[in-house]
């Protein structure tokens, strides 16, 4: 019986950029990997000559998620089709069809329909972003709060969603290392830069990123997934191709050889890293 993993993120790319080392190395091992998308990706800034042969940016994010999802090997991937909030604060926060306003004014539809897809692929693991949605993204904050509540509600036999109830395993939220953070603070400010205004559109808080760190209770080897996680992360070309591409690749044993996890349940019983598997102590079920 193979065991089974569902990741709740919120756009084309975070799967790859964020994961792509883990979700390559459990695909090789045979486990079965779900990832459930939330939006369309259909907000930011995207290249003009990128848009040639397309007729909107969400039909590019998605495309892009398409040929990224072929390279990492997911089971099967679940598009909730929301509209992109854009950052916390922007006009598009408003729009009754994104993401932020779904989980702000119809949170028991948003968390009904995490509930599904759990209840659906039957996940032993199920793994989201932290309390701050990673970098403060308003999606990552929605998705993360349905999927906590989905995955206590999907096990309820009293939560009627036409689906068999499904009580999963464990559930992760994913976490970084507060070191690579405050490196990244030092080099902005020695580079001239604020901290507090990072990105393309200046809209990163990379100290609030530092504050909101949640302890870490799992780490992932993904020493041997490098190209496997560039491949994936090249196939977002709209977002520049992000992720730990950055990182040189002769530095990449050394500075980012883990995947970082805070297991939220069950809840340890002290803030310290011992686990090396996000499968450990898990029993294959039905």
């Amino acid at each position: 019986m193979s065991l089974r993993l569902l990741i709740s993120y919120a756009h084309p790319d975070d799967e790859s950029f964020g994961l792509g080392g883990l979700i390559s190395k459990y695909v090789a091992a045979g486990i079965e990997v779900y990832y459930l998308c939330a939006t369309n990706g259909d907000v930011g800034t995207i290249a003009p000559e990128l848009m040639k042969g397309y007729n909107s940016v969400a039909e590019l994010r998605l495309s892009e998620l398409d040929a990224a999802s072929k390279l990492l090997g997911f089971t099967k991937v679940y598009k909730l089709g929301y509209k992109d909030s854009g950052m916390m604060g922007s006009e598009f926060n408003r729009d009754p069809e994104c993401l932020w306003y779904a989980g702000e004014n119809k949170s028991a539809e948003l968390t009904r329909r995490v509930v599904e897809v759990i209840r659906d692929c039957k996940p032993h693991v199920v793994l989201t972003f932290n309390k701050y949605g990673g970098y403060g993204h308003p999606d990552h904050i929605a998705i993360q709060r349905a999927t906590t509540e989905a995955f206590t509600k999907a096990a309820d036999p009293t939560y009627a969603t036409g689906h068999e109830p499904w009580r999963a395993q464990k559930l992760y939220y994913s976490s970084i290392a507060k070191w690579a953070i405050q490196i990244g603070i030092w080099r902005a400010r020695l580079m001239g830069v604020n901290p507090r205004a990072m990105g393309r559109n200046k809209d990163i808080d990379i100290q609030a990123i530092l504050d909101h760190v949640e302890p870490v209770h799992a780490r992932v080897d993904i020493r041997d997934w490098f190209e496997a996680w560039d491949a994936a992360s090249a196939c977002h070309v709209s977002q520049l191709a992000g992720g730990f591409r950055i990182v040189p690749k002769w530095a990449r044993p050394v500075l980012t050889p883990y995947q970082l996890f805070t297991r939220v349940y069950p809840k340890p019983s002290r803030d310290k890293i011992e686990e090396n598997d996000l499968f450990e102590r898990v029993t294959a079920e039905a």
